[in-house]
């Protein structure tokens, strides 16, 4: 594959300010709007019902808005006869009921109540404190596994533009009101795990360019790697995002959400790669003492 000479690191200052400007607005939705958390976390009531016949999810989520319940989440459950319905409505006993009577009301005699059951707020509340520790531990342990396979600068610079990506991603969200709920916090730990393995690529490029070529400065042997490794980094984006596009398009409600945050966080884990942490290395002043140890002075005269 035919290596570009795209000079990356003569736009540094301006990514540097283009990320700064996209952190500050993630961190004021985040401050000001806050995340809409999904039932998962926040409690509420879930209603499962079956048809003989698939219905359209947004008819019933037309009817069941426009009777008066709140906050609703509509989607197949198994099949297209197969309906589960969430909603932040209180839990009572005849809250299933009334639901499908709403729905029999509408012409549709062909449905039957399958369960009726409440997501208690306390476990929201657990899992919202757990998923967010999990988070920490995760970028924790990759902040060790860099410091010791490559270095501490390698390791700083991948743990920021980690944090980069997680905090833009979830700016994204609150950003846009899009429902935050389980499926998308597994997809942000799989950004992570992705974003790590691209920003390794290039890591470990530098770290070998560093022994090979001895007298380029670190701004241009940087500016190299990341050329080097530009093409295989744009094949596995490219390709990954074309099988979370069709997920978005076809994959249905129930992954909807978390396919859109594997989107976004690619795209912002791919630019991250390339710009993030090299522009960091930069400003970290890694130096080839850093990785290659100095050769030890040869005596050149032996002592008597």
């Amino acid at each position: 594959m035919k290596v570009t000479n795209i000079p990356f690191m003569a736009m540094r200052k301006i990514v540097a300010v283009f990320s700064l400007v996209l952190i500050l607005i993630s961190i004021g939705s985040l401050a000001t709007k806050g995340l809409q958390f999904g039932l998962d976390f926040t409690g509420g009531t879930l209603v499962e019902v079956a048809y003989e016949k698939a219905p359209e999810l947004d008819d019933i989520r037309a009817l069941l808005s426009e009777s008066g319940y709140d906050d609703i989440v509509v989607q197949n459950f198994g099949s297209t006869t197969d309906i589960v319905v969430r909603m932040a409505n209180s839990y009572t006993a005849t809250l299933g009921d009334e639901v499908l009577l709403t729905l029999q009301n509408n012409g549709e005699t062909n449905v039957s109540l399958q369960r009726s059951e409440f997501v208690g707020a306390q476990v929201g509340e657990e899992l919202r404190e757990q998923g967010g520790l999990g988070m920490l531990l995760a970028l924790l342990i990759v902040m060790v596994y860099v410091a010791v396979r490559f270095q501490f600068k390698f390791s700083i610079a991948s743990v920021v533009a980690l944090t980069h990506d997680v905090i833009i991603t979830l700016g994204f969200f609150s950003l846009f009101n899009v429902e935050f709920d389980l499926t998308v916090l597994a997809a942000l730990l799989a950004v992570v795990g992705y974003s790590l393995n691209d920003t390794i690529v290039v890591c470990d490029r530098i770290r070998e360019n560093f022994r090979i070529m001895r007298e380029t400065t670190p701004y241009d042997l940087i500016n190299e790697s990341i050329n080097q490794t530009l093409g295989r980094t744009l094949i596995t984006s490219l390709t990954t995002l074309f099988v979370l596009v069709v997920l978005f398009v076809a994959g249905g409600e129930a992954i909807h959400n978390f396919s859109m945050a594997l989107l976004v966080g690619i795209i912002i884990g791919t630019y991250s790669s390339i710009f993030v942490a090299a522009n960091l290395l930069l400003a970290l002043d890694i130096k080839r003492e850093d990785l290659v140890p100095a050769p030890k002075e040869e005596l050149e005269d032996e002592l008597p």
